[in-house]
């Protein structure tokens, strides 16, 4: 016999920020919605958790409904729950975020999105709902994360200079780094190696190439 409660429910939804490098900027995956409220509008992907459902398994549903993304490791954000964040009722969501190489994945859009694509967090369309305040919370934290981590090299191709490297960096913390130190603390982690190779870098002289020592060491989102 289902439990009956005398005070309201108010519902619960997930909403997922996915970033990656596209053309040496921080781009964020956005849906254009197809229903109301905010419709024809672009947010994140995310929708309600169905009630035998965990809290993960509807990131992970709605992510792969929505744009076609799959198989991707999510780590849970924040937990978002103004009153009047919602317009149909009283809804708190869990967000998560995740960093991936866009090469890696193809996307498409469900039945319950108009569209789906890669924006630069540099020239976002407006956002639905409170979305805005979801993105620049995940955008802080995996600033944070680059700090202490290796997470960024997930990123990287099979080779990549350091100036490719330093500008991944540069995008998610959004601000300059100093060469001298960044290249100081890159090698130091003995994490990427130099493969032997150069390439030319428009009319400066041909800088190193470097690859990832091994993957399975790099950081990932958890």
């Amino acid at each position: 016999m289902p439990y009956t409660y005398d005070y309201p429910h108010p519902a619960v939804s997930v909403d997922i920020a996915i970033f990656t490098i596209r053309n040496d900027e921080l781009n964020v995956l956005l849906i254009k919605r197809a229903e109301a409220p905010f419709r024809g509008e672009w947010a994140l992907p995310g929708g309600f958790v169905q009630m035998q459902e965990s809290l993960g398994a509807a990131a992970e549903r709605e992510l792969l409904e929505e744009t076609g993304v799959s198989g991707v490791y999510l780590e849970q954000l924040y937990t978002f729950g103004q009153p009047d964040r919602d317009p149909r009722e009283r809804v708190i969501t869990v967000a998560y975020y995740a960093l991936i190489p866009s090469d890696q994945v193809e996307l498409r859009a469900a039945s319950d999105a108009e569209g789906v694509g890669w924006f630069s967090v540099e020239r976002l369309p407006e956002l639905a709902f409170d979305h805005p305040e979801i993105l620049e919370t995940a955008m802080d934290r995996l600033a944070a994360k680059v700090e202490y981590s290796t997470i960024a090299l997930q990123l990287m191709p099979a080779a990549f200079t350091l100036t490719e490297l330093q500008n991944l960096y540069e995008q998610v913390r959004r601000e300059p780094i100093d060469k001298r130190n960044f290249r100081k603390k890159i090698l130091a982690l003995d994490v990427i190696e130099a493969t032997g190779e150069e390439r030319r870098e428009g009319p400066h002289r041909p800088a190193k190439l470097y690859r990832v020592i091994d993957r399975s060491r790099v950081d990932v989102i958890k």
